[in-house]
């Protein structure tokens, strides 16, 4: 993630208020190697978890922190899991989270010469 996806992220948080965050099992820290915190994650299938709270209709992830639309943060981002990680700013995806909270789609950064 570069620098500005970071900001835009960290004053954004509508990915992680939007939808729901399942991701295989194994990446809980219950399972060797696994980071996201094994309290925090609830079963949704015999080999997938979700994050507590975006198994709810209207998620929001246990782990977000702050206010959507302003300053957010993540408190387990060095542990998050790769569905966090894959999950992309300046996608249709990202402005369909941000549309759901009245913010407008983020305009791509431009390119240093």
């Amino acid at each position: 993630m570069s620098d500005t996806t970071s900001d835009v992220c960290q004053d954004c948080g509508a990915c992680c208020a939007h939808y729901r965050v399942s991701f295989y099992w194994g990446e809980s820290d219950a399972h060797p190697g696994g980071t996201v915190p094994r309290r925090m994650t609830i079963p949704v299938t015999p080999h997938r978890i979700a994050m507590r709270g975006t198994e709810k209709s209207l998620a929001r992830c246990i782990a977000l922190e702050g206010e959507v639309g302003r300053h957010v943060g993540c408190t387990i981002y060095p542990l998050r899991s790769s569905t966090c990680r894959e999950f992309a700013a300046y996608t249709p995806e990202c402005d369909k989270a941000r549309g759901a909270y009245g913010l407008a789609p983020l305009a791509e950064p431009a390119l240093s010469p």
